[in-house]
């Protein structure tokens, strides 16, 4: 299991995902303070300013989805429909990064005097969406290989 390249995609994803859960997203400072948007919360000197549940929420079903996926090894098709579903995940999570996003700035914006911006982190879904793509290959490759092994004999 741990030979097949899709593993090491899956993992990535999961490790990708982890640091996401764990990493500011973006960063807002005014003249009423620093605050950073967090997974679960924009949060300001550690204490939770609002709540973005269904965000962290969305990242820890994504990070937990690759895991599970890697021990399906023997089902190659059930493999492919939870790749499916962590790109689904995926994609929703950076949409709720964007609008928790776009929710935190209004908090600011009738400041006289406010400024944001992004932390690394919060390109990380798209690039473990990638390594989803490039593992579902892999796993519809090694069905393909499987089935034609099969009609030959």
């Amino acid at each position: 299991m741990i030979q097949r390249i899709q593993t090491i995609h899956l993992l990535v994803v999961a490790a990708l995902l982890a640091v996401t859960l764990f990493a500011p997203l973006a960063w807002f400072a005014g003249a009423s303070g620093e605050f950073a948007l967090h997974a679960f919360a924009l949060r300001s000197g550690g204490e939770a300013v609002q709540p973005t549940l269904y965000l962290g929420i969305s990242l820890v079903l994504a990070c937990l989805v690759p895991l599970v996926t890697i021990f399906l090894f023997r089902n190659r098709m059930l493999q492919l429909r939870l790749c499916a579903v962590e790109a689904v995940l995926l994609v929703g999570a950076v949409v709720m990064e964007a609008v928790h996003y776009y929710l935190s700035r209004r908090v600011f914006a009738a400041e006289s005097f406010h400024t944001q911006g992004f932390e690394p982190a919060v390109a990380l879904p798209l690039v473990a969406l990638l390594f989803v793509w490039l593992a579902a290959r892999a796993i519809f490759r090694d069905e393909v290989m499987v089935r034609a092994a099969d009609r030959i004999r």
